[in-house]
């Protein structure tokens, strides 16, 4: 079986569900599946290195994004075959982990893949398109902006990101910015940024805020296959 260890906790919950005793090794982030008992080595930004090389995988699993460079230089430097996805909207999301499992030894694509590319292929059409900032932190505000898999998810329920055509992916823009530009609504996750009721609608006084999932807004993984429909739920909520 190939050892693998996965610095994305997304992929980490993919794989587990898909090839389970193949991960040898997951990041202090990887939270999915609860019961996931591996050696942890650090955070995704801040990798213990040695600690990885020491548990002797076969594949790491990293993401463009979420990994730094130079740790999985050093990786390869090691001698270790590193997997590097690139996810910014949701076809790259389903081809990506079939790349994935099928790279940890999966057979065939797993149900949980085939069920969540089948929940994203029967939307229907928005029957109205919302307006919306989505913040991703504070101090400093940062929201969504250019091509981004959160915004993909969101463009395809019905809410087009005010700062989608922004030059940069993750902007910094100040709270009076934000308000000025006047948005529908506001969507609000928990996580990277843990947002909450009393953590976030009060900047927005008079704009709906929508609290959503940060699991099924951001990870690419089994949790794609409820995404559509709880997201939706959440927005809905939001509205009323």
């Amino acid at each position: 079986m190939t050892r693998v260890v996965s610095l994305v906790p997304s992929l980490t919950e993919a794989v587990a569900a898909s090839v389970p005793g193949a991960l040898v090794g997951a990041t202090d982030w990887c939270t999915r599946p609860a019961d996931l008992d591996v050696p942890r080595i650090g955070g995704t930004k801040n990798p213990a290195v040695e600690r990885i090389v020491r548990l002797a995988p076969d594949l790491v699993l990293a993401n463009e994004e979420e990994n730094r460079a130079p740790d999985l230089a050093a990786l390869r430097e090691a001698g270790i075959e590193v997997l590097v996805t690139e996810v910014r909207d949701v076809p790259a999301a389903f081809r990506e982990l079939e790349r994935v499992v099928a790279a940890c030894g999966a057979g065939a694509p797993p149900r949980w893949l085939e069920e969540a590319r089948a929940a994203w292929s029967r939307l229907p059409e928005p029957h109205t398109r919302t307006r919306a900032v989505i913040p991703v932190w504070r101090r400093p505000w940062m929201v969504l902006g250019r091509d981004t898999f959160a915004g993909d998810v969101l463009a395809r329920l019905g809410v087009d990101n005010v700062y989608a055509t922004h030059p940069e992916r993750y902007p910094r823009i100040p709270l009076d910015e934000l308000r000025d530009v006047g948005p529908d609504l506001v969507v609000l996750p928990d996580e990277p940024y843990r947002f909450t009721a009393a953590d976030g609608p009060e900047a927005f006084a008079g704009t709906p805020c929508a609290l959503v999932g940060g699991r099924h807004l951001t990870w690419y993984g089994p949790s794609l296959a409820e995404a559509p429909h709880l997201i939706a739920e959440e927005l809905r909520a939001a509205r009323r």
